[in-house]
């Protein structure tokens, strides 16, 4: 009697040819997830303060920041160096060139700053915020394609006014704006040095002068004037001589000083002032200078002169 017929066996998968084949597969993709894993590199790029991560198949920062679309010109800093290999979490930093025009108390110059605000723009350059002047608050952003910047310092400049003498610790632009901060009233006809109009630097020291409406004589003004100054008072403008009393480089008395339109003492005001004074009383005597300056008036001139018997220097 025959038996039943056995169905057959269920095929074995390990047992199949393909097995080896797909095992090797599997190996080898594994292997390759591994060295993908290794190669791709997970860094922090930083590009004018903004971070963001990137994850690349580089070796170097260079190759990093090609992958990532970052240019690199002229005057940009990058931090580590573009040759410099990375690992995972290695931070790059990009700081990107901006020009910037700076006018400093008056003088223009180019830059390229790195920083991406005004004030980390004047540390950069080293240049102190303190009391400065700015044409742009600290905060603001400095673009990419460059700004203009004004800044002024603070400076100590003096004013002679008169019998006035002041100090002023300003950032004005203008002499005349110094003036105006010290409320020196500038009167019709008045002289002013240096010229309104000009930056008043670290040290200036600005005059104010009575309108001088008389015209000094070509001839006057060739005479040495220095000389005489230097044998009455030594060149000093605020000498002073009790016997007369007698002030100034020339010696005034204060009748002959308000003779010549002087306000004031004559110490009081500068030696440019003192000398038109003095020019002017020359005319007025139509040159006799014997009683104005009888000790050292033939100073006045190159060849020697022969003078009345000395009596004490004054003039008037």
């Amino acid at each position: 009697m025959r038996g039943k017929r056995r169905a057959p066996r269920p095929p074995i998968p390990w047992r199949s040819p393909w097995t080896p084949i797909v095992c090797a597969a599997g190996v080898l993709a594994a292997g390759a997830l591994v060295v993908v894993s290794l190669l791709v590199k997970e860094v922090i790029l930083v590009v004018d303060g903004e971070r963001r991560p990137v994850r690349a198949f580089a070796g170097t920062v260079q190759e990093v920041l090609a992958h990532a679309g970052v240019d690199v010109g002229y005057g940009d800093v990058v931090r580590p160096s573009a040759r410099q290999e990375v690992d995972d979490g290695t931070t790059i930093e990009v700081r990107r060139a901006r020009p910037l025009t700076l006018t400093l108390d008056g003088q223009t110059s180019q830059h390229l700053v790195t920083a991406t605000n005004v004030g980390d723009a004047l540390a950069e350059l080293d240049i102190t915020l303190a009391a400065s002047r700015l044409s742009a608050p600290p905060g603001d952003m400095v673009p990419l394609e460059g700004m203009e910047l004004t800044v002024y310092t603070r400076r100590k400049v003096y004013v002679v006014s008169g019998a006035a003498r002041l100090t002023s610790r300003t950032t004005a632009r203008t002499v005349r704006e110094v003036l105006k901060q010290k409320r020196v009233v500038l009167r019709r006809g008045y002289l002013v040095k240096p010229p309104l109009n000009s930056f008043p630097k670290d040290g200036t020291v600005i005059t104010v002068t009575p309108p001088r409406t008389v015209p000094i004589q070509p001839e006057v003004l060739r005479l040495d004037w220095a000389a005489l100054a230097e044998c009455e008072s030594r060149g000093n403008p605020e000498a002073f001589n009790a016997e007369g009393p007698y002030y100034g480089m020339y010696q005034f008395s204060l009748p002959m000083w308000a003779a010549v339109g002087g306000t004031g003492l004559p110490t009081a005001w500068p030696e440019e002032e003192q000398t038109y004074r003095a020019q002017l009383l020359y005319q007025q005597v139509g040159g006799r200078w014997q009683g104005q300056w009888p000790s050292c008036g033939d100073r006045l001139f190159p060849d020697p002169v022969v003078t009345a018997t000395a009596t004490p220097a004054a003039a008037g």
